[in-house]
């Protein structure tokens, strides 16, 4: 410490020196302003271990303000969204021999001197040492850069400064003034005969302007001991920078041609040439005349299911519809309270042999108890709430018993389902991660839209066995003869038995309206037709004519019921 003082006197000495050199050239002094400094010698001296120690002579023009402020930067920003943090520790202060005691505020990026000056006659020393202002330059080179004079609350009227290095300099620079913007300094050199080490002065530094002092060494001359922090930034984060897009896109890609792989290998229905396999025909009986058959077993709740691979309330509203239409149920439409109010039906359980799965049996008794009164469609949510997942869970189970699926369609989607949850989280974590550290910001984005496109890839995994794929491609051609089969030659005979029978298949692949208005259009006798239906009655002066409507709101409500529950 003794040896850094020496060449700390000796430095300040030369800087003492610098100013009768220079005083050739300084224009005339200005009267003396009161509170202005009139010279700020500055001496620094760098050591090989990067540390600087800088003293500074502190000379008033008259007398010296009460107090004086200088405010050190300890935070340096670069457009590289970087900071540099240095550190400023052995403040002293003294005049003429007599040290002072300053106040010392550090904050997050300055450390704030202030200083007792009133009645001072001496010039003030302020000494500090600076850790940190030795960096890495391109090359490996050691730049040293740092203001030895900023942030002070008064005006100056002449800087000199002289560092004492210890070898030889690449390169030498001073700026000068307003910290945003300095330019060249009045003048510096070093590394002459005249000027053997670093020596600087601007004239005319106004209040917290800069002067700085900037050398760059040869690598491995002076030791570099930066605190370099890397500050997180959009811009940074989501570096469109060649390697952080090309990995991001590369992600893309890769995840993308993943999951259709994953797809097509195991959640594509059966790819191989299958015949359609028809569960429901329109079979000729006569000239002009079809009657609408159904394969034994194979009821429209399953090929809902097999259709879109979910239990949908239209499912379990053609379920209820078909037991109605096969005689286990009656459908029994309530007159209105009022004509506001809404309408309601029954369901009353009817005696019947044909067998039931066991969906069918479950949705039976819970709309229409074995005992009991009839049930009201309204009180059905708290009654169905309690079988609803069973009948679910039963028509998964049917659509694999009938080996249209190797595996019940919600478990396949529940397990994918998991799976793209605890990818995405990771994926999320991962982003967040990313975007927090590093440039990769875009790659994490890139996981997270994989993630997600698991996610829905996770819904379409149920795949469809080659005997599923045959009667989908039945379902197809049903659907077209629902939608297009000429009415009058279902109707000619029995339009009512004809039409009920097709109608729970037409409610889940559609056409429903045509075959509702034929029976509406049979009705020409003009009296009430509240019974003429043995599986649907109406209200005392209804009539077949209003079918149409009742059923699409029998519908309608029972599907609402289904989604409420």
């Amino acid at each position: 410490m003794a040896k850094l003082a020496t060449r700390m006197l000796r430095t300040l000495a030369v800087a003492l020196a610098a100013v009768g050199l220079a005083a050739g050239i300084v224009p005339a002094a200005h009267a003396a302003t009161p509170g202005q400094v009139s010279t700020y010698n500055a001496a620094a001296v760098l050591s090989s271990d990067g540390q600087l120690a800088v003293q500074a002579a502190i000379t008033f023009e008259s007398t010296p303000p009460e107090r004086l402020q200088q405010v050190i930067q300890t935070a340096r920003r670069t457009a590289q969204s970087t900071e540099y943090r240095y550190t400023i520790s052995d403040v002293t202060l003294s005049s003429g021999g007599v040290v002072l005691q300053p106040e010392i505020r550090t904050e997050a990026s300055r450390v704030i001197i202030d200083m007792p000056t009133a009645g001072l006659t001496q010039p003030l020393l302020l000494s500090y040492v600076v850790t940190g202002a030795a960096v890495r330059d391109v090359d490996d080179e050691t730049l040293v850069s740092w203001p030895l004079l900023q942030g002070l609350s008064v005006p100056v009227r002449q800087f000199n400064g002289v560092m004492s290095v210890p070898t030889l300099f690449t390169y030498l620079d001073c700026a000068a003034g307003e910290a945003s913007s300095p330019e060249s300094c009045t003048f510096y050199a070093g590394g002459n005969h005249d000027y053997p080490q670093p020596t600087f002065r601007q004239d005319g530094v106004g209040i917290g302007d800069v002067v700085i002092a900037t050398l760059s060494f040869a690598p491995g001359q002076v030791a570099v001991n930066e605190n370099l922090r890397q500050l997180w930034t959009a811009e940074r984060a989501f570096s469109v920078d060649p390697l952080a897009l090309g990995l991001a896109v590369g992600v893309a890609v890769l995840g993308a041609l993943l999951l259709w792989l994953a797809h097509r290998k195991i959640g594509r229905d059966f790819a191989g040439a299958v015949d359609p396999i028809l569960v429901a025909d329109f079979e000729p009986i006569a000239a002009g005349q079809t009657e609408f058959t159904v394969i034994e077993g194979i009821r429209p709740g399953t090929i809902g299911t097999l259709v879109d691979e979910r239990v949908d309330p239209v499912d379990v509203t053609a379920s209820v519809l078909d037991l109605a239409v096969r005689g286990h149920l009656r459908i029994t439409e309530l007159p209105r309270e009022n004509e506001h109010a809404p309408t309601d039906w029954t369901f009353t359980r009817r005696s019947s042999d044909e067998p039931l799965h066991d969906f069918e049996r479950t949705l039976l008794d819970a709309v229409a108890p074995v005992q009991g009164d009839p049930v009201k469609l309204s009180h059905l949510p708290g009654t169905l709430a309690s079988v609803i997942g069973t009948v679910q869970s039963e028509l998964y189970d049917e659509v694999v018993a009938e080996g249209w699926f190797a595996r019940r369609p919600d478990a396949t989607r529940s397990q994918w389902g998991l799976l793209s949850w605890v990818v995405l989280v990771a994926a999320t974590v991962g982003a967040a991660t990313l975007i927090a550290f590093t440039s990769f910001g875009l790659l994490g984005l890139s996981l997270v839209l994989v993630a997600l496109g698991l996610m829905f890839v996770s819904r379409e995994m149920p795949a469809r066995t080659a005997t599923g794929t045959a009667v989908l491609r039945g379902l197809d051609i049903l659907r077209g003869d629902l939608l297009t089969h000429p009415v009058s030659n279902l109707t000619a005979d029995d339009p009512y038995r004809s039409v009920s029978t097709l109608l729970p298949y037409a409610v889940v692949l559609g056409g429903r309206d045509r075959w509702l208005t034929a029976i509406a259009q049979s009705d020409a006798d003009g009296l009430p037709d509240s019974a003429d239906l043995d599986w649907y009655h109406g209200p005392q002066d209804w009539h077949l004519a209003d079918f149409p409507a009742s059923m699409n709101n029998f519908v309608t409500t029972l599907q609402g019921t289904l989604f409420s529950r």
